[in-house]
């Protein structure tokens, strides 16, 4: 008896605890929805209230009718869509070769890019800067693109997927006569296909949400993307509007949680699969 009740009260514990993080890391999405349908006056009349009454959406319709928010939306998918394109492309192509290739230095290669998750982004910001600076790439969208076409976690995760696949398949379709890249295209993409949505999906949240490296590069208010058009916005406004400026975060926030919450399974079955093979 004592055993079942002690045993009650450990989870019991756990379940508080995970419930406390869980509200820790929701509550800044629930006062986001909840500000931006306030009017000022409730705004500050009843700022942690996550309830709005009566709800109002004339901080949306403000948004669309002075805010052009559509040119923002359409630099910032621009943008996002090539890098992620990018990135899956190379992933998927390096991590082919590092598994089903034997060449000299391979692994010494493989460790070098497992080095650069460990480097500090701060440090490379004033390299690649100059870089895009010399090439006269500043204040356009493939100067923010330039240096993340090529991503070294998407290539481990898809190394680390790849080493599943099993060496009889592979064996069968050379001994059939397959060059290298029908073995890719007809036979390790189309089992890799969750992962490659996965990482897709991962990078072009990360591109979507990018703020430090676009404020650098982009300065025409034509060229920003919705991060930087939200923080444009706030300081335009003098801070004091915040209920639009919760409106414009709510609209930016909605495509990348709309594509995690609808493919979470296979991004988390990358993640688990990553763990498979070292």
């Amino acid at each position: 008896m004592k055993t079942k009740m002690h045993s009650w009260r450990d989870e019991w514990q756990w379940h508080v605890f995970l419930l406390i993080a869980v509200f820790l890391m929701l509550w800044p999405i629930v006062f986001m929805l909840s500000t931006s349908l306030k009017d000022l006056n409730q705004v500050f009349e009843s700022t942690l209230n996550p309830l709005p009454f009566p709800p109002t959406f004339d901080n949306y319709l403000y948004v669309l009718e002075n805010f052009p928010l559509f040119t923002y939306i359409w630099n910032t998918f621009y943008i996002a869509i090539v890098v992620t394109l990018s990135k899956a492309l190379t992933s998927v192509l390096a991590a082919f070769a590092f598994v089903y290739y034997d060449f000299k230095y391979k692994e010494t290669v493989f460790n070098s890019m497992l080095l650069t998750f460990f480097i500090p982004i701060t440090v490379l910001i004033m390299p690649n800067y100059l870089m895009m600076s010399k090439l006269g790439l500043l204040d356009t969208p493939y100067g923010v693109m330039l240096p993340g076409l090529v991503d070294g976690m998407g290539i481990f995760l898809m190394r680390q997927t790849m080493r599943g696949i099993p060496k009889p398949l592979l064996e069968a379709a050379i001994l059939d006569g397959a060059k290298p890249f029908q073995v890719l295209s007809k036979v390790v993409v189309p089992l890799i296909k969750p992962s490659i949505l996965a990482i897709s999906i991962l990078f072009f949240i990360n591109s979507w949400n990018e703020y430090f490296w676009p404020l650098l590069i982009l300065q025409d208010k034509s060229n920003l993307t919705l991060p930087l058009a939200l923080q444009m916005f706030i300081s335009a406004e003098g801070g004091s509007e915040w209920g639009v400026a919760m409106a414009v975060a709510t609209l930016t926030s909605l495509p990348p949680l709309v594509l995690y919450i609808f493919c979470q399974k296979f991004i988390i079955n990358t993640f688990m699969q990553s763990g498979v093979k070292g």
